[in-house]
């Protein structure tokens, strides 16, 4: 906070300009106005090379004098303000912070207002505003074309390594990249025409190689570990990390190039585990993982193409109890999420574009823009939470969460019975779940469909949904279920796990919330451990070591 006071006496201390404006708003202000301004100090921030600029409420734009503001007092306000104006800004971009300060008991807000994207120009309701003195006006063409038309940043994938030769490269990755490739292009060339080319020309073919030498993209993808003196001093590592429920670090590894082969060393790490039983509930339980494969591959393979090698900075991957962190440094190139949900085409610019087609040829990601969908997608036919993707600007970080648990059974109740759900439903459920902010328009649809119900800030997912979508709802908790209904739930479990066998720590976990209420775990352990006892005396079940295993006559008993 210290940060904030220094910053507020440093402005106070000049004169308003393009990038800096006070308004003393001491009881309100327009919203509409306000859009205004961001529209117009985002756009001057980006013309004159400025990271942000700087709008400030509680501050009399004459004098500078401190006089208070009154303005959406309360955290709950701003960021209903947040969520409120990104649905009228170009690519839903909105304040980077917005800092209460308290000076001689006046309350003054700091706006932090990014700098548009390069060649984005910022809009607020569909009209692009600019600073001309005092005044607001619509961005003049001269001013619009700047901005459009600036130069792009060169790709530093796409740069030469002079001195690099193809001995730098790992053979095993090389002839991973050519299976990749002939199973990439098999509708437009053929096998033997791909092995027919020497090295040099399948590097060139695949954007490797351009005029003779290696570019930065191929020691990434297919370089040897010692390689990357040639690219000094880029950090090219990605570090695993396995923490506990109280994200005490248990293990961590660290992984370097190439990134081809790299890649499934790091996601063999995981602890895919197996599930007994699926999300929102049933009475007979089948099996799946934990995360779905393409998901934990997509999120890890999109991190190594858009990481912002410059940056010299890792690639996180973060192991924990029922979900997983990929994080990279960069900007979120598209903007905004939604905007990638939300386009039906691939994005127009890619950071490290010559990285990005590698990767494509390798058959690593792909570019129509699909595969952040994909992952919502997945997680919504799994019932599972939507990721979380943390978009951090100041400090050029992007992190997304992949859940690989449930948060609230109601959301995944609601998921597995509520076929005609939308994607965009099922995100504003998730923040619902997660006790986010939503706008008021994904308030009043979700009220509209009876799907959540409470006010202002206790909203919850609608527990008379719930009720008519639980597979259990039925049998009292206080009692658990039947004896019967437990026997045909374990022996589904046993049919499931079949030569394998299931341990009674795996019963546990698939039944625990069908086994009576109110009692410690220690009793419910016991109530299931004599059930098992019981179906092994009737015939159903046989205990071989530590491990159960369905009979013949469990196996008939299942089947009837």
């Amino acid at each position: 906070m210290e940060y904030y006071y220094s910053i507020l006496q440093h402005l106070l201390s000049r004169v308003e300009n393009e990038v800096v404006e006070f308004k003393a708003a001491k009881n309100n202000f327009d919203i509409d106005d306000l859009g205004k301004y961001f529209s117009a100090l985002s756009n001057e921030a980006n013309l004159r090379e400025r990271d942000f600029g700087w709008l400030i409420f509680g501050v009399d734009n004459k004098t500078h004098e401190v006089v208070g503001t009154n303005f959406k007092d309360g955290d709950v306000a701003l960021n209903r303000l947040k969520q409120d104006m990104a649905q009228h800004t170009t690519d839903n971009l909105i304040f980077r912070d917005i800092v209460p300060l308290m000076i001689d008991s006046k309350r003054v807000l700091l706006f932090q207002i990014p700098a548009t994207p390069r060649n984005i120009v910022m809009h607020w309701k569909g009209i692009a505003y600019s600073r001309d003195g005092e005044s607001l006006k619509p961005i003049n063409q001269t001013k619009r074309d700047e901005i459009r038309y600036q130069s792009p940043i060169p790709d530093w994938t796409a740069q030469l390594v002079p001195n690099a030769t193809t001995n730098d490269l790992d053979e095993l990755a090389v002839a991973t990249a050519k299976v990749m490739y002939k199973k990439v292009h098999a509708s437009n060339i053929s096998g033997e025409e791909v092995d027919a080319w020497s090295l040099e020309e399948f590097l060139s073919h695949s954007n490797m190689m351009r005029d003779g030498q290696l570019t930065r993209a191929a020691i990434l993808l297919l370089g040897k570990p010692i390689a990357l003196d040639k690219i000094h001093p880029t950090v090219a590592q990605i570090t695993w990390t396995l923490q506990d429920e109280e994200e005490i670090v248990d293990d961590y590894e660290h992984f370097s190039i190439p990134f081809l082969l790299t890649v499934d060393k790091v996601l063999s790490k995981i602890r895919n585990k197996t599930m007994r039983e699926l999300p929102g509930g049933t009475l007979f339980p089948d099996t799946m993982k934990q995360y779905d494969d393409y998901t934990i591959r997509e999120a890890l393979n999109n991190a190594i193409a858009h990481q912002d090698y410059t940056l010299r900075q890792r690639i996180v991957f973060v192991e924990s109890p029922g979900k997983l962190y990929y994080g990279n440094g960069g900007d979120f190139m598209p903007g905004s999420i939604e905007k990638v949900l939300e386009n039906k085409g691939p994005q127009l610019h890619y950071r490290n574009e010559c990285l990005c087609k590698g990767m494509v040829h390798f058959n690593m990601i792909d570019t129509v823009g699909r595969g952040i969908k994909k992952i919502y997608t997945l997680q919504r036919d799994r019932f599972f939470p939507m990721p979380d993707y943390d978009i951090d600007k100041e400090n050029r970080m992007v992190g997304v969460t992949i859940y690989g648990k449930m948060i609230d059974e109601k959301y995944s109740a609601i998921l597995k019975n509520k076929d005609k759900l939308s994607l965009k439903e099922c995100i504003w459920l998730d923040a619902i779940q997660k006790h986010r902010p939503v706008t008021k328009e994904a308030i009043d649809h979700l009220r509209e469909r009876k799907l959540i119900e409470g006010k202002g800030s206790n909203l919850s997912i609608s527990l008379g949904v719930a009720r008519m979508t639980r597979q259990v709802a039925h049998y009292t908790k206080n009692k658990g279920l039947a004896f019967e209904a437990l026997k045909k739930l374990i022996l589904q479990l046993a049919h499931n796990a079949g030569e394998d066998g299931f341990k009674r720590v795996d019963a546990f976990e698939a039944l625990e919330q069908t086994l009576p209420s109110g009692k410690t775990n220690k009793a419910k352990q016991d109530y299931l451990g004599r059930i098992l006892s019981k179906m092994a005396e009737n015939g159903l079940l046989r205990i071989e070591g530590r491990k159960w295993y369905i009979t013949g006559e469990g196996e008939k008993e299942f089947r009837a």
